[in-house]
Formats: structure tokens, sequence, C-alpha cells
């Protein structure tokens, strides 16, 4: 509760809150449309960087996970930086990263230098995501703070459904050099207005922290050896030595960061925010889009194209029913809460959405009609939508200040580590269920386990949470 306001009511009325800053908004939400759109509209790029660099398989896929891996390594990093140089400083040289790396990429000649560019666009795509939260975190409040996250989870949403069209349209009409250049074209305009975006930010530095070059240096390399055995796996096979000894030395490593984080005065995690059962229950949330949505958004469109015989083009147009609730469902969340319904019951709520959508989509078929499946995929879409920037903006309610960009930069490593290993569970299990029966019947196995997983994550959430029907709202 806040404490009484002893100003007179001239002074009240002096001191009436401003209206919220649009301009450090807009100019974060323009870099966090680029890094989804990057992601889901660089795959589409591949057979063309292929053609033209005469690159094998394996250096071509690197194209997409060395920014993935990248990503995931060095979001936790960002985040503990982003506390202690200033969130405005972390996020600026993110986006310079992106952008020179978007520059790199547009020039690159080579293959292995195309992966080196997007391993470092990776890396600032991680500072603009971690310190992007951070910064809506610290200068908007109320029904302000919770508008902005809602626009927050729409943008990303909106950044992963248009990348593979925009790619293919400027595929068709330049190269898929222009890919990269529209990147750093649309960051160059961030950094512009950046002065601006200070100017808005209150500094909350951590006095006397430095960053955690140890702790740092063990997570990176913990989360290279876990990324890059997940996305290896289902190339060198999940029992295969080299991915089981990738994993054991992930979990050494993570053992040693854990050991190296107790004795750091500033450590780049706080293992105190893991005894926030509240936080991590909301952590958990995007952990159940991962393999509730992100599974169906990725291969959702072979499964159209091989059994339900239908072109790409069509493929792609029935898509829209599972990503169109991104545009609309995180702001209706935000005017929710605003009008009173608990977070948390929106956020329940998209978790039973995610298990009943993927359930639903069983009745998938080779001659299914888009009248059948039209409201199962608009239900996955909403159990991914609703929860869509909500989540970030309760988890950073719980949190200090101070450590915004800490547990902002732990949330999105899960969020992101989450997405590569749902992706890479269900291919591997999918391949292995497609050797003894159709692609048909183990899609539906695939979709009975995804729901599966939903209902346990949504389980675990509601434990941690103590079936309370309230968390502290940036709205209250």
């Amino acid at each position: 509760m806040p404490a009484p306001s002893t100003l007179s009511e001239p002074a009240r009325h002096q001191a009436a809150p401003k209206k919220p800053p649009l301009l450090p908004l807009a100019a974060i939400l323009l870099a966090v449309f680029v890094v989804p759109m990057s992601i889901s509209g660089t795959a589409v790029a591949l057979p063309a960087i292929g053609a033209d660099t005469h690159a094998g398989a394996a250096p071509l896929q690197w194209v997409v996970n060395a920014f993935n891996v990248a990503f995931a390594c060095f979001t936790l990093v960002w985040g503990s930086v982003a506390d202690i140089i200033g969130r405005v400083k972390a996020f600026a040289a993110g986006a310079a990263v992106y952008a020179v790396a978007s520059v790199g990429s547009a020039l690159a000649s080579d293959v292995l230098l195309l992966d080196v560019a997007r391993a470092l666009a990776g890396i600032g795509g991680a500072a603009i995501f971690s310190c992007g939260a951070a910064i809506l975190s610290t200068v908007y409040e109320g029904p302000a703070r919770a508008k902005a996250f809602a626009l927050f989870g729409t943008v990303a949403g909106v950044g992963v459904a248009i990348g593979p069209s925009l790619s293919g349209a400027l595929l068709q009409a330049v190269s898929w050099r222009w890919v990269f250049a529209l990147h750093a074209v649309a960051l160059a305009v961030v950094l512009l207005a950046v002065p601006v975006v200070a100017r808005a930010v209150p500094a909350t530095p951590r006095t006397g922290a430095t960053v955690d070059v140890p702790g740092s240096a063990v997570f990176v390399l913990a989360m290279v050896l876990l990324t890059t055995a997940i996305v290896q796996g289902s190339q060198w096979g999940w029992g295969s030595p080299g991915v089981l000894g990738l994993f054991a030395g992930a979990v050494a490593a993570l053992a040693l960061f854990g050991s190296v984080e107790k004795r750091r005065a500033h450590p780049l995690l706080d293992l105190s925010l893991l005894r926030d059962r509240r936080f991590i229950a909301l952590c958990l949330v995007p952990v159940a889009g991962s393999f509730g949505f992100v599974t169906m958004l990725t291969y959702l469109p072979s499964y159209l194209t091989e059994v339900t015989g239908r072109g790409t083009g069509a493929a792609g147009l029935l898509m829209v029913l599972l990503t169109a609730p991104m545009l609309v469902f995180p702001l209706l969340a935000a005017k929710l809460v605003a009008r009173g319904v608990s977070a948390l019951t929106i956020i329940y709520v998209s978790l039973a959405a995610l298990v009943v959508g993927d359930a639903a989509l069983t009745v998938f078929g080779p001659d299914v009609s888009v009248a059948v499946v039209a409201l199962p995929m608009v239900v996955t879409g909403a159990g991914m939508a609703l929860a869509a920037g909500l989540v970030d903006g309760q988890a950073l309610a719980l949190v200090d200040p101070a450590k915004a960009g800490m547990a902002a930069g732990f949330l999105n490593t899960l969020r992101l580590g989450s997405e590569a290993v749902a992706v890479a569970l269900y291919g591997s299990v999918l391949t292995t269920l497609t050797a003894s029966r159709s692609y048909d019947d183990a899609f539906h196995l695939m979709l009975w386990g995804l729901a599966g997983a939903c209902l346990v994550l949504g389980a675990v959430v509601l434990v941690l949470l103590g079936g309370r029907r309230g968390v502290k709202s940036p709205a209250a």
C-alpha cells in the first residue's frame, strides 16, 4: 500500500502524473519487432543463401542456429550488465551490435562469415530483449505498464508472424541480402531515438557493483554446451557420444556456475530470485507457450503441405488462424487487468487454452476442412497471446527494481531456451515415431504429448503460486 499523501490539493494537482512518454516505447518496440522477425524470416532465406554462397547443409543451418545459440547464451548476461552500467546504455549497445552484425550479414561473401555475423546479431538481440523489458518496467507504471508489456508481447508475435512473408517478398523483389539490410536500417532508427529514451529512464545503478566476469564466462559456457547439444541432437542422435558429452559438460558447468555465484558479492544471477516461488512460476508460463504454440508454429506448415496436400501459399494463409490472436489478445489481456480482472486468472486461462487447443488440433486429418480446424487453431494462438507480455510485467513487478535487468534476462533465457528444447525435441521424437507409423498418426501422438506437457507445466505453476488468484499487479 502506498503511504498516504501529505500534499495539499494544489500541490497534488501540480504533481499529477504526466502522460506516459510514447517515444521510448516506440523505439523499444521497433527493436523488439526486428529480433523475432529476423528469427522467423531468416529461415525462409536459407535456400537462396545456400545457392548464392554454395554452402553445405551444416554451415547453412548454422545461419539460424548461431543466432539462436548466441541469443540464449547472452540474455542473462546482458540483463545483469544492464543493472550495473544502466539499462539504456546496455540497450543501445545491443542495438548497435545488432545493426553492425546485420550490415556484416548483408555483405558476407562466405557462409562462415555469415554464421559469425548472425552469432553477433544474436548477442545484440539478447540485449534488446532483456534491456528493453527492464526499461519498460522502469519507465511505466500502473495501467501504462500493463499496456506497454501487452504491446511488447503483441509486437514480438507480429514479428514472428510477418517475418517469413516479408523475407519472401524481399527475396522476390531484390535478394536475400536485403533481409539483413532492412534490420540494420530499422535499428539505425532505434539508435537515433536513444537520447530521448535515456531522458525518460531514471538512473537505477547498483552502487559499487561490478560485472561478474567469472560467472558470465561459466554461464555462457554452460549455455553453449546445452544449446549446441539440443541443436545437434537431431543430427548426431540423442544417444550419440558427442551429444551426451555436451549435455554432461553443460550439467557440470551449471553446477560450477551455482558454486561461483554463491561466492560473488555482485553475482550474474542473484540466486535469491530462484527462491521466490511466484517469480519462478511466472517464468514457467512462457515455457508452456514454447511447447504448446512455438512447436506448432514451426511444424504445422509441414503437416499442412505433406498430409493435407495444401500448397505453401494456402498453408501460410491457414497459419494466420494460429498467429492472428497475437494481434488482439495481449492488448485485450491488458484492458481486462485495467478493469480489475486478476492477471493471474488470465494467465491460468492462457495455460488452459494451450492444453485445450493442442488437444483439439487432433481433429486435423488429410481431408479436414478449414471450418473444423479454425477454432482449435485460434484457441491455441490465444493460449500464447493472452500471457504474452502480461507475464513479463507480472514477473518483473515482483522483483527489486535494481534487479529488473537480471530478472528479465533470466525470464528470457528460459523463454528462448525452452523454445530451442521444445522445437528440437519435437523434431527428434516425430522422426522416431514416423519410422514405425504414418506422419498423420505421429503428428496426432505429438499433439497429445504437447497437451500433456502444457498440462503438467500448468499444474506446476498452480502449485508454485499456491492456488492464489492474485499476484502483485503492475496495474495496481
